[in-house]
């Protein structure tokens, strides 16, 4: 009797995720049901309760149109260089970070503040640094006499983009750069010493002791990256809305833009559902790469 009412019944762990399970059915489970619905419709911002069933048509006149296909690509190109290039500052940034200096702590500390501005003052911050005329980087193109510096790069449709992955890259890697020092903490000093009495150089230490540690904290990050890069609007709204000329126009921007801008709510679900597919696409591709890792890993 004494060890049933230890371990309680087969019931208490579900009893316990039960409010947990609730909470998201009711505020999350609920509004994707409906929006899902919404997407099968033609419905007006200016009467949401009126739907007319269309079946596919929304999906179809999407997906039959070039501009949603240059939405496609910016959202994927947009996305990848985030994961990209935020993990690999992330990395540069936490191996310096483990290395012993004077002033580390101080440094762990800094390294932190792009990750903790409000994403409304970065975003004023950089339109103001991107103006052509007083902005710092026009004026040290012109200083360095690398271009004539009279470019707005938000204005630009070739620089738009980069100037949104500049800016964004620099407020996210910082997150990356923690969560990969905290994995760098599980290396084995063991390890890395031997690994150096062996004869092994750097590179080699990184490539047979540190990265087999941290991959599964990397892959997880990039999961986490990838999914907020997918859904990522204030920074690009505050800064181009998406334009000039569609150059920044991501699937979350043309979510909005369908649905207050068109005000047609039936197109932006479907937008929103195809982003949602995107998303849970890249989450199975995570947990296949998991599974196949942890098997390998059992097989070594």
């Amino acid at each position: 009797m004494a060890d049933e009412r230890l371990h309680g019944s087969a019931w208490t762990p579900y009893l316990f995720m039960a409010p947990a399970a609730g909470y998201l059915l009711f505020f999350q489970g609920y509004p994707l049901i409906e929006e899902l619905y919404l997407s099968f419709t033609s419905t007006s911002l200016l009467s949401p309760r009126d739907h007319t069933w269309v079946g596919l048509d929304n999906y179809r006149d999407l997906f039959a149109t070039s501009d949603f296909h240059h939405v496609l690509w910016i959202t994927a190109l947009y996305t990848a260089a985030c994961v990209v290039l935020s993990i690999g500052l992330g990395l540069t940034a936490a191996l310096l970070l483990d290395e012993s200096f004077p002033g580390r702590a101080i440094a762990r500390t800094l390294v932190t503040i792009p990750w903790a501005a409000p994403p409304v003052a970065v975003a004023l911050v950089y339109i103001w640094m991107y103006n052509a005329q007083y902005g710092i980087f026009s004026r040290t193109l012109r200083a360095l006499g690398i271009a004539s510096g009279t470019e707005n790069w938000l204005d630009d449709p070739s620089l738009a983009l980069p100037a949104i992955l500049l800016t964004t890259v620099w407020q996210i890697f910082p997150f990356a750069s923690v969560v990969i020092l905290a994995a760098l903490q599980g290396v084995s000093k063991e390890q890395r010493e031997a690994a150096v009495i062996d004869g092994a150089d750097r590179l080699s230490v990184f490539a047979a002791v540190v990265w087999p540690t941290i991959r599964p904290t990397v892959a997880l990050l990039a999961l986490f990256i990838t999914i907020w890069s997918l859904r990522r609007f204030d920074l690009i709204w505050l800064m181009t809305q998406g334009g000039p000329i569609g150059a920044t126009n991501t699937l979350v921007i043309e979510l909005y833009r369908q649905a207050f801008v068109y005000r047609d709510l039936g197109r932006a679900a479907a937008v929103g559902m195809i982003g949602l597919g995107t998303a849970l696409a890249m989450t199975l591709v995570y947990f296949r790469y998991t599974q196949r890792a942890e098997r390998a890993q059992g097989n070594d």
